[in-house]
C-alpha cells in the first residue's frame, strides 16, 4: 500500500490544492492535476499507457452519489492487483480529473453508507478493511468472514456464567452442546431477530 499526497504535486509555493468553484457556490474544489499526478504515481505509469503486461488495476472514486459499497463489491475488489482510492475533500474534485484518470484505469464510483463525510479518508478506511478481511489468511480461516457463514450478532465466550451485581448471565445452553445442527439453527434464528 502506498500513499500519495496531492500537495506533493502542486506547482505553487503554498502547496494549495483547492480553488473556488466555477459557477459559484460554497466551499472550495480540489484542482484536477495534483490528483491526477498523485494517482499516476501510485499506479507507476503515464497517462494513456497501454502496456500489455499491466496489472489489473482499478481507481475508486468516492462520491455521495456513487454506487453503494457492499460486501459483494468488496469481494469484487479482491480480484484486482492494484486499487487506488481517491479521497477528495472540500466540495469535491474537479471533474476533469476523473476524465483524465479514465485513461489510466477503469474507475468505480462508490458511496460508503448513507452519511456524507468531510473527505474520502473514512470511506477509504472502510473499503480497505472490508477488502483486506477477504484476502486469504488475513482472518486465519475463510470461515471467519461472517457474511459467508451462518452467524448471529450475538456471540459469547468463556466463562459460561458471569456474575454482575448479584445477577448471573449465562451462555445460551444450545451453544454448549456441541450439536452443530442445533447451533446453526439457533444462529440462523438469532440472526433474523
Amino acid at each position: 500500500m502506498a500513499y500519495q499526497n496531492p500537495r506533493d504535486f502542486v506547482e505553487n509555493k503554498w502547496g494549495k490544492v483547492d480553488e473556488r468553484p466555477y459557477g459559484g457556490g460554497p466551499g472550495m474544489v480540489m484542482t484536477a492535476l495534483p490528483v491526477v499526478k498523485a494517482v499516476q504515481k501510485a499506479l507507476g505509469r503515464n497517462v494513456g499507457s497501454t502496456r500489455p503486461y499491466m496489472k489489473k488495476c482499478l481507481i475508486v472514486w468516492f462520491s455521495p452519489g456513487g454506487k453503494p459499497f457492499t460486501n459483494k463489491e468488496a469481494d469484487r475488489l479482491t480480484k484486482y492487483d492494484e486499487v487506488v482510492l481517491v479521497c477528495g475533500r472540500y466540495e469535491g474534485i474537479d471533474e476533469r480529473a476523473k476524465k483524465i484518470l479514465k485513461t489510466l484505469a477503469p474507475i468505480k464510483e462508490y458511496a460508503v453508507g448513507e452519511a456524507v463525510y468531510t473527505g474520502g479518508e473514512i470511506p477509504a478506511l472502510a473499503v480497505v478493511d472490508a477488502v483486506t478481511r477477504r484476502l486469504p489468511g488475513v482472518l486465519g480461516k475463510d470461515e471467519s468472514v461472517e457474511e459467508r457463514r451462518v452467524a448471529s450478532r450475538a456471540v459469547y465466550t468463556r466463562p459460561e456464567t458471569i456474575s454482575y451485581k448479584e445477577k448471573k448471565y449465562k451462555v445460551p445452553t444450545v451453544l454448549t452442546t456441541g450439536h452443530h445442527g442445533k447451533i446453526d439453527a439457533w444462529r440462523g434464528k438469532a440472526k433474523r431477530i
